[in-house]
């Protein structure tokens, strides 16, 4: 299968702005994201990105780029924006579509799955005369993922653990929709590898560690655990299958100011 991944706007083109955000950043990191979790755990799926940089690139270049590709389906990721009290998720399909096309069928489950994920109002699944929508030789989806303009909705947007759960909406539907196959677990990576934000004696300083993270917009809890007979509180900041999304999580914690991070493997 063949994805074309569209990350909205993009370099001299920010997109929608609002409370210190541009449209442009969020969608890059929601679409860098879905390629990781399609590649990583997937087999027979090509993804190719419209940018995977903060470049410009006009509409017809994008859907030139994935009509000459060949792509089997053409997914752009957007943030919108309107009057401060609109909020919530929506998608769309080309208008001149039956509601019993096959792009309607795939636009139902991705809608389901990201709807699973994403925290946001269901604003429906709608249609429209969108230039990437109507000049992609494939079947096409345009997703806008919450309003910039919107308190509620930015608050999520300003939490890594959100973009990665829209991503992840999005991956979940696109794997239901084509019926990709999980690809087998590799030999060594029975292991589970959970990401570790600090491990202390008391339960106080634990608990202080998950607020700190919470502050961050990062989702913890404090996990009991005996070495050498002694009790420790771990505070937990995640667990993967994957190593590479063990580390990219690691990461995001360290870049919270939690230093003492560390990667456990069970």
């Amino acid at each position: 299968m063949k994805l074309y991944l569209d990350p909205g706007h993009g370099g001299q083109d920010p997109g929608a702005q609002g409370h210190g955000l541009d449209e442009k950043d969020l969608t890059l990191a929601i679409a860098l994201k879905i390629r990781s979790i399609l590649q990583n755990d997937y087999e027979n799926i090509d993804v190719k990105m419209s940018r995977s940089s903060d470049t410009t690139k006009s509409l017809s270049q994008r859907t030139s780029e994935a009509n000459a590709w060949g792509a089997d389906f053409f997914l752009s990721i957007h943030i919108n924006s309107g009057p401060s009290t609109a909020l919530g998720y929506e998608d769309f399909i080309y208008s001149g579509l039956s509601n019993t096309s096959k792009t309607a069928q795939y636009q139902d489950i991705i809608h389901a799955e990201v709807m699973k994920m994403n925290q946001l109002k269901d604003r429906g699944q709608k249609q429209a005369n969108f230039h990437v929508l109507r000049e992609s030789n494939m079947p096409a989806l345009l997703s806008e993922n919450g309003f910039i303009s919107n308190d509620h909705d930015v608050a999520l947007m300003k939490q890594n653990s959100w973009i990665q759960k829209v991503a992840q909406g999005h991956a979940n539907g696109i794997a239901k929709a084509f019926g990709l196959k999980r690809k087998p677990d590799k030999p060594d990576s029975g292991s589970l590898f959970k990401v570790i934000a600090g491990s202390f004696k008391s339960k106080e300083n634990a608990d202080e560690r998950v607020d700190q993270l919470k502050s961050k917009g990062i989702e913890s809890f404090v996990d009991t655990t005996k070495i050498s007979g002694e009790t420790w509180y771990r505070v937990q900041a995640g667990a993967f299958s994957s190593r590479e999304n063990a580390d990219e999580s690691l990461e995001e914690v360290k870049k919270a100011g939690i230093k003492d991070a560390f990667l456990v493997a069970e």
